[in-house]
């Protein structure tokens, strides 16, 4: 999939796709419709098609988008009626701007993919124009689930350690009802020729099967399921018969004061253009208003039968815009109509047609308002890299309300396999009311809501304080029982004979292929094993210290305190205070430190500091789901995709001059051996490894994954440069003459000694069990950066990055074929001495 994400991203046509809704004016006849700041008015087709400043929030604690949703046919619009402007009754008036249609371009009516033909057949005959632009191929918008599975990453962190819920939306690519839809007119109705009474009651039952348990996740009541599958298959949009879309400008009064100016400006939803305020809004537009709970439908039980009865009140909502971040820019680049497209969307000024740097970096700055997200919860590493989508025109233009009249939850259809946005009423609502959606939904705290809702509504948190202490005991006990680890009894060392040969059960291939020393030997058999080496972490050690005390392990209990990113800046604040150590770069948990995070940054920002920050994923490693930004908006909006650590990115690394590249950044990798906690035992392997980036070090491009990240081994098209350790001593001295290696070593390993013991100086769940069967491999991996110590004297400053459990240690095997030996030795024989490990602690 990430293949055909590069090449194939989803971007869903034109505003002919805008999930039906008609754009209209409501007839002058009709009575005025009060909206915030006493903006009224209401928008034509052609707006809908140069839409300006939608604010579009997917809500944390709902699932998230399946990928790549086909273009929605079924767009209708009469042409509207323009309504005189009318003043505000307080500080502003609304001016309504009103366009003709446009005639449908004649090309838009051979397009070959067959939803868009349907579409401008409807639209030639309601006269609504169909701006020309360019389509993906047909198989961009049907991308299959890998697996046939997607899952939905849920945005808050539902007492969530290791990630935001994740809840699967049923498994396999499920026929079902689906296979059926071909067979159907999209209004037929139970009693037609070619479906049965049966047919009508097994397709619900096969739907709620398959998609209940998303559907369930997301909220949606179940009395809309019925509904909700007779319009996915037959692809029914009809969000037009209930809905328009309103363009409304507000602007200053003369007797404005600079309090009530900054208090409107500070106002959800701001538009932008002109000498107002621009916004768009999306009203109820049917005669009758709409009902959420429709007492007209037929119902039995807890699911809608006949086949499409069910209340009617639920709406599908096309995406526009489906990317990875990292894809983003090459594909406004590349994608023909899609930064325009965006830039409209958005409210961003393009002109010309080729793409602009300039526009295209505003486009991507701009895009964190309207951006939602999904995440598989299946798949290898590299597919589970949360997707980010923008819905189409319509579904962008819901604007925010604290107390909402529309829920909304992203959905995927696996017959078809499209997804879309499901929107829902909360509440009946009459002829007029707005359609808003809460985009901080789920969230109570108001201090989190201000911090979440700042992409839309500024606010200024410079009184907040930034400081980070360590949590309180209960957040380590929170994260023990999140995990499921039972901690060990307690239980004696174990003593076997210096002549023992230990039987291993490993299912770690490098283990296997690279332990030759003679006194371990390999059983197939866990039962029978003295060592268990093992890949995966093990969480029952009260068991194991019951039945089996004498087995030994590669893992300690609780050792999650030192792999995962956020209790690595817990503990470490132990050895630094709140600020954090400084071998450590100032980190925050985005799920528990956003609000001294924001203020922290804006504090950075009024002094002119340097504010670029990189966001990384608490359980990930290789780079992966890592960005770098200066953008607060993306930083806060990426909290809710999987659960993140956010760390001041080092702009002024120690760098290294390749010959054929110029100065790169570069990171160094040391294997530690942690052979008990009490007393603290600990020992470096002698040989380090390292990674350099492929493009000269600059605080630009940040998006340039070979400028500023260091992990290539794990593309095949990347250039991969290895230098050995005892090649790049030799000339990193000759480039830093007044920084001998010995001394920056020194440093290095005084950071590790403060981390270990700082991780092993409290019980556990607050650090490292003491068991006595427990040994551990770990890589840690660090950079160096520049700093000036109190008397002004320039040093090299390590700055640890992370520490990784059961490490791929491929490198090590490949050019050290001791060095499985070495590890075996050392933690399980205590012969350390004939080794290539040095003693730290």
């Amino acid at each position: 999939m990430a293949q055909e994400d590069r090449a194939q991203p989803s971007h869903r046509g034109a505003a002919r796709r805008q999930s039906g809704v008609r754009a209209s004016n409501l007839p002058l006849s009709e009575p005025r419709l009060p909206f915030p700041g006493g903006a009224r008015g209401a928008a034509s087709a052609s707006d809908l098609a140069h839409a300006a400043q939608p604010h579009s929030r997917h809500p944390p604690g709902q699932p998230r988008a399946s990928p790549e949703a086909p273009p929605p046919a079924g767009a209708r619009a009469h042409t509207p009626a323009a309504p005189s402007p009318a003043r505000a009754p307080a500080r502003a008036r609304a001016r309504a701007r009103a366009r003709a249609p446009a005639p449908a371009p004649a090309q838009d009516r051979a397009f070959t993919h067959s939803r868009t033909r349907r579409l401008a057949a409807r639209a030639r005959g309601s006269g609504v124009g169909l701006p020309e632009l360019g389509l993906p191929p047909p198989r961009a918008c049907r991308r299959r689930a890998v697996g046939g599975r997607w899952a939905a990453a849920a945005g808050s962190a539902a007492g969530g350690r290791g990630g935001a819920a994740r809840r699967a939306g049923g498994g396999g690519a499920g026929l079902g009802a689906g296979a059926r839809a071909g067979a159907m007119d999209a209004d037929a109705e139970p009693g037609a020729p070619g479906l049965t009474a049966e047919d009508g009651a097994r397709a619900p039952a096969e739907f709620a099967a398959l998609h209940g348990p998303a559907l369930r996740a997301s909220g949606v009541p179940e009395r809309y399921w019925g509904r909700l599958l007779h319009k996915l298959e037959h692809e029914v949009f009809d969000a037009g018969e209930m809905f328009g879309i309103m363009q409304v400008e507000e602007v200053e009064e003369e007797s404005e004061g600079e309090e009530a100016r900054e208090v409107r400006k500070k106002k959800p939803n701001p538009g932008g253009g002109g000498g107002g305020e621009l916004c768009y809004k999306v009203i109820v537009t049917s005669e009758n208003g709409l009902q959420a709970a429709d007492p007209n439908s037929q119902r039995t039980g807890a699911f809608a039968v006949p086949f499409i009865s069910g209340e009617r009140s639920i709406f599908l909502i096309d995406h526009a815009w489906t990317c990875r971040v990292e894809h983003a820019r090459q594909q406004l680049h590349q994608v023909p109509g899609l930064l325009h497209r965006m830039a409209n969307l958005m409210g961003v000024e393009f002109h010309g047609e080729l793409p602009s740097a300039e526009a295209v970096d505003l486009v991507l700055e701009e895009m964190w308002r309207f951006n939602q997200t999904y995440q598989l919860a299946h798949g290898t590493a590299e597919e589970k890299v949360p997707v980010w989508y923008i819905m189409d025109e319509f579904g962008s233009r819901i604007q925010h309300s604290d107390t909402p009249s529309f829920a909304t939850a992203p959905f995927f259809y696996m017959p078809q396999q499209v997804a879309y946005t499901l929107l829902w009423p909360l509440r009946d609502l009459d002829t007029g009311e707005e359609v808003t959606r809460d985009f901080a939904y789920g969230e109570a705290d108001p201090l989190i809501r201000k911090c979440m809702l700042l992409p839309w509504v500024p606010a200024d948190m410079l009184d907040f304080s930034s400081s980070t202490p360590e949590p309180p005991d209960e957040h380590y006990q929170a994260i023990l029982e999140e995990n499921k680890e039972k901690l060990p009894l307690a239980i004696s060392p174990v003593a076997y004979p210096r002549d023992h040969v230990f039987k291993v059960y490993t299912d770690i291939q490098q283990v296997l292929s690279h332990l030759s020393h003679p006194r371990f030997t390999f059983t197939q058999s866990e039962a029978d094993a003295d060592i268990l080496y093992n890949f995966s972490h093990f969480k029952d050690y009260r068991r194991l210290s019951q039945e089996r005390p004498n087995v030994l392990l590669n893992q300690f209990p609780c050792e999650n305190l030192l792999t995962v990113k956020d209790c690595l800046a817990s503990i470490a604040r132990r050895a630094g205070g709140p600020e954090g150590p400084a071998w450590l770069p100032r980190t925050f948990n985005l799920r528990t430190e956003l609000p001294q995070f924001v203020s922290y940054f804006q504090q950075r920002e009024r002094r002119g500091q340097d504010n670029h920050w990189i966001c990384k994923p608490w359980n990930l490693a290789r780079s992966l789901d890592t960005h770098i930004t200066r953008s607060l908006h993306s930083i806060i909006r990426h909290r809710e995709s999987t659960p993140k650590v956010v760390s001041k990115y080092i702009e002024s690394p120690v760098l290294f001059l390749r010959e054929d590249v110029g100065p790169v950044k570069f990171d160094v990798r040391y294997v530690v051996l942690l052979r008990s906690v009490k007393p603290l035992t600990l020992f470096v392997y002698d040989v380090f490894w390292l990674r350099f980036s492929n493009r000269p070090f600059a605080l630009d491009d940040l998006d340039d994954y070979e400028k500023h990240f260091t992990v290539m081994n794990y593309d095949p098209e990347v250039v991969l440069k290895q230098v050995h350790y005892d090649e790049f001593i030799p000339e990193f001295e000759k480039q830093y003459p007044e920084f001998p290696w010995k001394s920056v070593q020194g440093e290095i390993f005084q950071a590790f000694t403060e981390l270990f013991q700082v991780a092993c100086a409290k019980p556990p769940p607050l650090g490292l069990c003491d068991y006595p069967s427990s040994r551990a491999v770990y890589a840690v991996d660090l950079m160096l950066k520049w700093d000036n110590r109190p008397d002004g004297k320039r040093v090299m400053q390590p700055q640890i990055l992370e520490v990784n459990f059961n490490p791929d240690c491929e490198r090590a095997c490949r050019y050290h074929p001791s060095f499985f030996n070495d590890v075996f030795s050392t933690l399980y024989l205590d012969e350390p001495g004939p080794c290539h490990v040095t003693r730290l602690v």
